[in-house]
């Protein structure tokens, strides 16, 4: 018992030095905004294909997010942060496709894994909101009890930090985010890879209206990409059922 936490502290120790060392958040940013332009939500960037499915045009800052679904979209959204400047971290998500991240754009030196974070992984989700932009939490399974949902969402807002919670329980987030794989395609012959992913798409928010949309995940200049797609075809109308003639009366 004494040697596991022991082992806690250092991990929790370590986790500290290293975000002491995440350079400040929004200082370039903020050098170069005009005084007169009047102040407005800031978000953090996602794929091009989903900004007008979300409320504020990304994941607003300083909140927190309920996710279920597919992980490839995470990843997109790691690509997106990471890959425009930010820092993120990924906790209690040891399958998630860090090369998959990498195709879309990530920059994986941006990028924090923490695949087991113990009994206790809200205690290092937290840590780690002290100086990075997106902590995505895998909470498996869990059911967060409402006042820690709150003391972490206090925090998150405190540092200007946006938590994504995924595979668990979580009461009071601002936005929920789900997705479904609605198809596969480019499984050809002797080719044997995936080439484009579907999803479909549902988000809720505390002041918007519901949207939902489909996204792709397809290759393009050597990259993948998340692109907006067309929803489903509906299948055509059945034909009426022949009447047989009614002849006038003579």
């Amino acid at each position: 018992m004494g040697a596991a936490a022991e082992a806690r502290r250092a991990q929790l120790a370590e986790l500290r030095r290293r975000m002491a060392a995440v350079p400040a958040r929004g200082a370039e940013v903020a050098a170069h905004v005009p005084v007169s332009e009047e102040p407005r939500r800031e978000s953090l960037p996602v794929p091009g294909a989903l900004e007008n499915l979300l409320p504020d045009g990304g994941l607003a800052k300083g909140s927190v997010v309920v996710y279920n679904g597919a992980g490839s979209l995470i990843s997109g959204l790691l690509a997106a942060v990471t890959g425009s400047g930010g820092h993120a971290a990924v906790v209690g998500l040891p399958r998630l496709g860090l090369l998959a991240a990498a195709e879309m754009g990530a920059r994986l030196d941006r990028l924090a894994v923490v695949s087991d974070p113990g009994p206790d992984p809200l205690e290092v989700a937290s840590v780690l909101l002290d100086g990075l932009d997106l902590v995505v939490l895998g909470l498996n399974g869990l059911a967060v009890p409402m006042s820690r949902a709150r003391i972490l969402a206090a925090r998150a807002r405190s540092k200007n930090s946006t938590l994504m919670v995924t595979n668990g329980s979580w009461s009071g987030s601002a936005l929920h985010i789900d997705t479904r794989v609605s198809g596969y395609s480019g499984l050809g012959r002797g080719c044997g890879r995936l080439r484009t992913v579907r999803l479909d798409v549902s988000v809720r928010g505390r002041s918007a209206q519901p949207r939902s949309g489909h996204l792709a995940l397809s290759p393009a200049d050597g990259r993948v990409e998340w692109v907006a797609a067309p929803g489903p075809a509906r299948p055509a109308a059945a034909p009426e059922p022949l009447r047989p003639a009614r002849h006038a009366a003579s």
